[in-house]
């Protein structure tokens, strides 16, 4: 016995309260600082949104999502977008199939582009959602002013609370960063108790999702038909639909090689957007205005009214959705895969409650964007997470736990949607 202690590894210490409590007023302001870029450029994205998808066709006489309409914003789109590539300084950053959500550092003279691209994007229509480029400017802004002001503070420490910043602004809450970081945090070798190194992430985190929740109060519950108590017929219907729409999701990661090689050979922002807005206008064209945008607000009009459409529509919806993830992905376009992921799994979670009514909609809905996000993601705390938020119902957490389980065998160990410089998919 005594043996056995002996060879246990020693236990690293605890971090002193001392030795914290000066991390909180840098990760406060990171939290705040975040937040605020976010919603930013949020708000200019709707302003031109208004714009480009109102005031404009209304003036030209033409139906705001007319086939018409659509090929031509998003093909101009597709133009402005290329412009910053080609011209700005930085050319808004690497190409946006390399990078996940843990972007690199980029340079300041980069960041500019990289939100003028960002912000025209989601004013356009591409469907990606703000996350990865936010994330990546706000990491860039943290590492730079934090290594200034404070030259021998180490510089993965600023981006840790730049990406948890931006992760609690985007949901509007802490969770979603501390499950991310730990996550992060569960491949390294981490010295003393978890929460020593998730207290100022979760502290930055935490200021960021208040800070959005004051200024914008975001809601992500969608108010869908409330679920009772489970049953076997709920845990066979959680399994299938999490699993299938995981298949579903893997279809996508497998073409955006593919897809991305085609673009590359066109060999220029200025061919490969132009050409990318105009594939994502046909797509919209067939799919309906639904499928445009990153997806939260449109998520939203789908979980009004969840009877509205035949399973076929919702398949439909859901299948160009993640053709034009994959599209605007691959051409180019800056932005980031959650949001428009959601639609994808919402949509697919209505379209089985409408072909088998006995799956109850939230059911559907939560089973639907957890497949589909453990397989674009590879992200599973988030994944489960993002599930269980839109339907608020304690009683659908323990059947998504299980539903994750085959849909995780579905997705591990096989290509990711995110590719090396070759352009050969992460493994």
């Amino acid at each position: 016995m005594a043996q056995d202690t002996a060879q246990q590894a020693p236990t690293a210490p605890a971090t002193p309260a001392r030795a914290l409590l000066p991390l909180i007023l840098p990760a406060l302001v990171v939290g705040v600082g975040a937040s605020l870029l976010l919603l930013g450029v949020e708000a200019a994205a709707e302003q031109l949104q208004d714009v480009l998808w109102q005031d404009l066709p209304d003036a030209l006489g033409v139906g705001r999502y007319s086939a018409l309409w659509m090929l031509v914003v998003l093909t101009s789109t597709g133009v402005l977008v290329g412009l910053v590539v080609w011209k700005v300084p930085g050319h808004a950053g690497p190409d946006p199939a390399t990078i996940g959500l843990n972007a690199p550092v980029l340079p300041p003279a980069v960041l500019p582009g990289l939100l003028l691209a960002t912000a025209l994007m989601l004013a356009g229509g591409p469907s990606l959602g703000p996350e990865n480029p936010v994330i990546a400017v706000n990491a860039g802004l943290a590492f730079w002013l934090g290594r200034r002001l404070f030259p021998r503070s180490p510089g993965e420490g600023w981006v840790a609370l730049a990406e948890a910043a931006t992760i609690g602004a985007l949901f509007g809450t802490p969770v979603a960063a501390a499950l991310i970081v730990s996550e992060a945090l569960a491949g390294r070798a981490v010295r003393g108790p978890l929460w020593d190194s998730v207290f100022a992430p979760l502290a930055a985190g935490a200021a960021g999702a208040i800070t959005t929740t004051v200024v914008a109060e975001p809601a992500f519950d969608l108010h869908l038909p409330p679920f009772g108590q489970p049953g076997w017929s709920d845990l066979l219907a959680a399994l299938v639909v999490a699993s299938v729409a995981a298949l579903l999701g893997m279809c996508a990661v497998h073409a955006f090689p593919y897809v991305h090689g085609g673009f590359a050979r066109l060999r220029h922002p200025m061919l490969a957007l132009p050409v990318g807005g105009l594939v994502l206008g046909l797509l919209g064209a067939l799919g309906g205005h639904l499928t445009l945008f990153k997806g939260l607000e449109e998520v939203e009009e789908l979980a009004r009214d969840p009877d509205g459409w035949s399973a076929g529509e919702f398949t439909t919806m859901a299948v160009v959705k993640l053709a034009a993830l994959v599209v605007a992905a691959s051409c180019g376009f800056r932005g980031g895969r959650i949001f428009p992921s959601v639609f994808v799994g919402t949509a697919f979670g209505l379209g089985a409650h409408a072909l088998v009514p006995a799956v109850q909609p939230a059911l559907g809905v939560a089973a639907g964007v957890l497949g589909v996000l453990l397989a674009i993601t590879r992200q599973g705390w988030v994944s489960l997470f993002t599930a269980a938020v839109l339907v608020s119902s304690p009683a659908i957490l323990a059947l998504l736990c299980i539903a994750s389980l085959p849909a995780w065998l579905l997705v591990t160990g096989r290509p990711q949607m995110q590719l090396r410089a070759d352009g050969t998919s992460v493994r």
